[in-house]
């Protein structure tokens, strides 16, 4: 038995490695999808018209530094808007005031939202709904009304005035 084990040292050591890296990758992925919030985590609700991008596992972040992630999305069935619930750090004191949008990094970047602080002393606390809210830009429909109001169409076209010589 001790000689088998000794010939295939080898192998047992690289599977050992890859089952302690599966490991690793199971709890990456929980803490990345929002299954695993911080311990002591303030959640706040925010209602949005409009979703689009953000998913359970997007960024929370304030001037560019992630400070939570979305751990749950609902269609709220009085508003018939996007309910989200965020898990935002504790260390971090919002104002109660703040507002939310939902933005990208760039043309094809990852959707987050983003959280400006307001003005008011007292800070978000566990169950706080934010008020103020931006959803999404459709991007697609915006390029939909550039290119149609871009060009004028034979209706609307004014007849070429002449000049007297």
């Amino acid at each position: 038995m001790k000689t088998l084990f000794r010939e295939n040292l080898g192998e047992a050591l690289v599977g050992l490695f890859v089952v302690i890296f599966a490991i690793w990758f199971v709890w990456f992925a929980w803490a990345r999808t929002g299954g695993g919030d911080r311990p002591g985590a303030i959640h706040v609700t925010a209602l949005f018209p409009n979703s689009t991008g953000v998913n359970v596992g997007s960024d929370v972040r304030v001037a560019g530094m992630k400070i939570g992630t979305v751990t749950q999305q609902e269609l709220d069935p009085q508003s018939f808007q996007v309910k989200i619930t965020l898990a935002l750090d504790p260390a971090v004191k919002l104002p109660a005031d703040s507002s939310a949008a939902i933005t990208s990094e760039g043309f094809l970047g990852a959707t987050f939202i983003s959280l400006l602080p307001g003005g008011d002393p007292a800070p978000l606390k566990d169950g706080d709904t934010i008020a103020d809210t931006q959803g999404a830009m459709d991007l697609m429909s915006m390029v939909g009304q550039f290119i149609n109001k871009s060009g004028s169409s034979s209706t609307d076209a004014k007849p070429a005035e002449k000049k007297a010589p």
